[in-house]
């Protein structure tokens, strides 16, 4: 599987702007800057690289919970992961995933486990350079 995403970038850092679009069609000239990044606290104006890691890990974690689930005979009803990404002198320090499955016929001490089996054989865990903490429970 290869996947493409297009990147075009306006100008200098500080004032400059840019756009993002997927192969997919899931985001098409999607606005980023020095502003999405760094002052744009509730998210109205636009992505930025670290919202769309974490979004990657937090998609990519609950599709491998979901296999690593089914693979111990169980079937989750539903997956809601929250994910929070530290940014910190110029670089991700730590992304925390919080987890609450609604899996029938399974104990949370059974849950943590998986779930932490799933946080780190993730394909996108295992890319990134940053601490990975996970807080797992069930509904």
């Amino acid at each position: 599987m290869k996947r493409k995403v297009n990147a075009i970038w306006n100008g200098g850092g500080a004032d400059g702007n840019g756009f993002l679009t997927a192969q997919s069609g899931a985001f098409s000239k999607m606005p980023y800057s020095y502003k999405t990044r760094f002052e744009n606290d509730n998210g109205e104006l636009g992505t930025n690289p670290e919202e769309l890691i974490v979004s990657a890990l937090a998609g990519c974690f609950n599709m491998k919970l979901a296999f690593v689930l089914n693979e111990a005979d169980f079937k989750p009803k539903s997956l809601n992961t929250n994910a929070l990404l530290t940014f910190n002198d110029g670089s991700v320090k730590s992304i925390e995933l919080l987890v609450k499955g609604k899996v029938p016929k399974l104990n949370e001490e059974k849950f943590i486990e998986l779930a932490e089996y799933a946080k780190n054989n993730c394909p996108i865990s295992g890319v990134l350079n940053c601490e990975i903490l996970l807080n797992a429970s069930l509904l």
